[in-house]
């Protein structure tokens, strides 16, 4: 018999059971895996990108975009940076607020189960929930392959589907329907695009070449009064399609159906270096110009792609100039869809936010049901934002069951 059982010993999960411990529960901690935390592990390229300094509400994408607010503000960046420096554990920044381990992922890892310890939290690795079943309010059953179990409070933090080979499973949205809770639909995020293949075959020489863009999302019959959402990162070529952290930004907010637009050259004004170029080095080749500023073999190729033969500027008219200018600060390459879950680092969609308490992750129709992480319809940017949302929602449940 226990207070809490959590299953799922990832971020939200892990921080949830300390906080639960702290306050004196007896809390029961179940991971399927054989190690705990391989998603915060495999981070950041190993380095685990813990958190930013920027969180904010408007970071993150969801239904109902207050629901954020209340575990952010309660448990904010500030909080984990103060826990990560009680370890002694040495980080930096990088662009946009990011921030990284200096070593390793594991510290991290190390440090959430080193607090769970101290807090008594009960861990079974390689523990496969069988069958659950709610007895009564704060009532809960859980059958498993390590032994039967009871709780007062049961916790869903299993994640999504993203990176099925670290152990994704849709358990949570299994559970959700057997309780009938909605459940948004889902899909993969942070992910890269495949294309086309007519273009894919033709850009694939491009493959590993990386460079700044700005990628903007134009929705499917959207008006000019929509505000599309636009990322300025790195953008990177791949032997499948499109990569780098702004098609990885830009993905969460594309579906079927809509355009991708990118500025290949954001910090360039096009048309006034090819009007001037024109005016004061008229022999100059229009490849070698562009060549100035962009790969050389991004030069060609997309020129060849659009059919426009690289000779001095003098020879180009107006309207030539301006099909130039489109094909760099607006080019629309023929997406094909995404890479998927395979290597999506988040699920979009999830367990519906409208049936969750936002001060307490309890599911408001199931006394002592709770969801944290991934498993619900929050999704936060690039950048850390995810593992803050974990570290929020996992901590407003802590106080609660």
């Amino acid at each position: 018999m226990f207070d809490v059982i959590i299953i799922g010993a990832g971020a939200s999960g892990l921080m949830c059971a300390i906080e639960a411990g702290k306050r004196g529960r007896k809390v029961l901690l179940i991971e399927h895996a054989k190690r705990i935390g391989q998603k915060i592990i495999m981070s950041g390229g190993g380095r685990c990108n813990f958190t930013n300094l920027y969180v904010e509400p408007s970071s993150f994408l969801c239904s109902n975009p207050h629901f954020v607010k209340s575990a952010l503000s309660r448990y904010t960046q500030w909080d984990f940076i103060a826990l990560v420096d009680k370890h002694n554990i040495s980080w930096h920044e990088r662009d946009h607020g990011q921030l990284f381990c200096d070593d390793s992922a594991k510290q991290i890892v190390k440090m959430l189960l080193d607090e769970a310890q101290a807090a008594g939290v009960a861990i079974k690795t390689q523990c496969e929930v069988i069958d659950h079943q709610q007895i009564a309010d704060n009532d809960f059953a859980v059958q498993t392959n390590q032994g039967d179990f009871k709780c007062q409070s049961l916790v869903v933090a299993t994640g999504g589907l993203s990176l099925p080979k670290l152990g994704a499973t849709p358990f949570a949205y299994q559970l959700a329907e057997k309780y009938n809770l909605p459940v948004k639909p889902t899909r993969a995020g942070l992910v890269p695009f495949t294309l086309q293949p007519v273009l894919k075959d033709k850009l694939v020489e491009l493959s590993g070449i990386s460079f700044p863009a700005t990628a903007t999302a134009i929705k499917k019959g959207a008006s000019k009064k929509d505000h599309p959402m636009s990322f300025s990162e790195a953008l990177l070529f791949t032997h499948r399609g499109l990569s780098g952290p702004v098609i990885l930004q830009i993905s969460n907010y594309w579906q079927a159906g809509d355009t991708i637009l990118i500025d290949l050259l954001p910090s360039q004004d096009l048309q006034s270096l090819l009007i001037q170029t024109q005016q004061d080095r008229p022999e100059l080749a229009l490849k070698t110009l562009l060549s100035q500023h962009l790969p050389k073999r991004v030069v060609e190729c997309l020129l060849g792609l659009a059919e426009i033969e690289s000779r001095p500027l003098k020879q180009f008219n107006e309207k030539e100039l301006q099909q130039v200018v489109a094909l760099f600060h607006q080019w629309q390459p023929l997406i094909n869809g995404t890479e998927g879950y395979r290597t999506a680092e988040v699920t979009l969609g999830g367990v519906d936010t409208d049936v969750i308490s936002s001060k307490t992750m309890e599911c408001k129709s199931v006394k002592g049901l709770y969801f944290v992480g991934e498993a619900m319809d929050v999704t936060g940017w690039l950048g850390g934002f995810n593992f803050a949302w974990c570290w929020s929602c996992g901590w407003a449940a802590g106080q609660d069951v």
